[in-house]
């Protein structure tokens, strides 16, 4: 396979999808560096040991400037991020590491002439003024959180930078990503990934949002597929550039808990909604993604029944002797 994205550096490598865009983009050019950044120890996880790890904070512009000049680095993935719940507790964490960090990896782009650069926008930048379903990718945005207000300043840094100096930028907006190796680090779609470790470990989960909040969702390999889809992309093809949704399935969290009761006899739930219901409410229950779809050839493959029984399979492997209630012959 040709390489188009030469030397990569991975920042926020530990996270939840960093880690697997790590291991994939390692699988698919073992030819070329694939370089691991974050601030994580590297004790005993695969992502260190498979390949170069750098300790780096995005905020460390000095520092950053020396791992990606060092390592010949052709192709940067961003994906240094304060999600929403969390940031909602820290915006001012919030802001440096999501919009400092994004300036700074721009700026060390600009100046040492890096190929590409591709960051994680969100589904967050919508507030409650756009239309519910179908949200388009060009609508107005007054996020209701410091997370969705960083993400807004980030797509529209990246398009001045592609505009102002021909720098290779490329964002998309990701709804909540669903895993079974890594936890997600403070999101408000994070109930999507907790409801299985419980229902496995405990026979019971209470959703922090209503039966009835129904948001865009996606399954970690096709995050993965999204994320390398858009670098590999034709530039020429690329007119949404930094405002690309991308959507997948869009699910009710009581939807989600009967999907996994079809495969756990005893799950039991309820929904008890706390702060993170308002952000919730904030964001769309579906995206139109003909941009992407047109544009890069995105395609999902995942729905939610076939996520569901996946992440069921996987999580019974890895979690073993925790595993306290009986899935059913659905899944065999």
């Amino acid at each position: 396979m040709e390489n188009n994205l030469g030397n990569i550096m991975v920042i926020g490598a530990c996270g939840q999808i960093g880690s697997e865009l790590t291991t994939a983009l390692r699988e698919r050019y073992d030819e070329v560096k694939v370089i691991a950044a974050d601030k994580c120890a590297p004790g005993g996880q695969d992502l260190f040991e498979n390949g170069t790890y750098s300790s780096l904070n995005v905020l460390d512009r000095g520092g950053l400037k020396e791992e990606v000049e060092g390592h010949d680095i052709d192709t940067i993935f961003n994906l240094a991020a304060i999600l929403s719940a969390k940031g909602e507790k820290n915006p001012q964490l919030a802001f440096e590491v999501n919009t400092v960090g994004a300036y700074n990896t721009l700026e060390i782009g600009r100046k040492l002439g890096v190929d590409k650069i591709i960051m994680p926008s969100s589904i967050a930048v919508f507030g409650p003024e756009v239309p519910k379903d179908d949200t388009p990718d060009e609508v107005y945005l007054k996020p209701r959180s410091m997370y969705g207000v960083t993400k807004v300043a980030g797509e529209l840094l990246g398009y001045y930078y592609w505009d102002k100096y021909d720098l290779d930028v490329r964002e998309l907006r990701l709804p909540g990503v669903i895993s079974h190796k890594t936890l997600p680090g403070g999101g408000t779609t994070d109930y999507a990934v907790e409801s299985f470790y419980s229902a496995l470990t405990d026979g019971h989960y209470d959703f922090f949002v209503r039966e009835d909040t129904r948001l865009p969702m996606m399954y970690m390999p096709d995050c993965v597929k999204s994320l390398i889809q858009l670098a590999e992309a034709d530039p020429g093809s690329l007119h949404g550039r930094t405002n690309y949704n991308v959507g997948s399935m869009s699910f009710t969290a009581g939807e989600l808990a009967r999907e996994i009761g079809r495969h756990i006899d005893e799950f039991s739930y309820d929904f008890s909604p706390d702060y993170r219901q308002e952000l919730a409410d904030s964001w769309p229950n579906s995206v139109d993604d003909r941009s992407a779809r047109t544009e890069w050839g995105w395609q999902p493959e995942y729905d939610l029944e076939k996520m569901v029984r996946d992440m069921l399979v996987n999580l019974e492997r890895k979690l073993g002797d925790d595993v306290s209630v009986e899935l059913n012959t659905q899944l065999a």
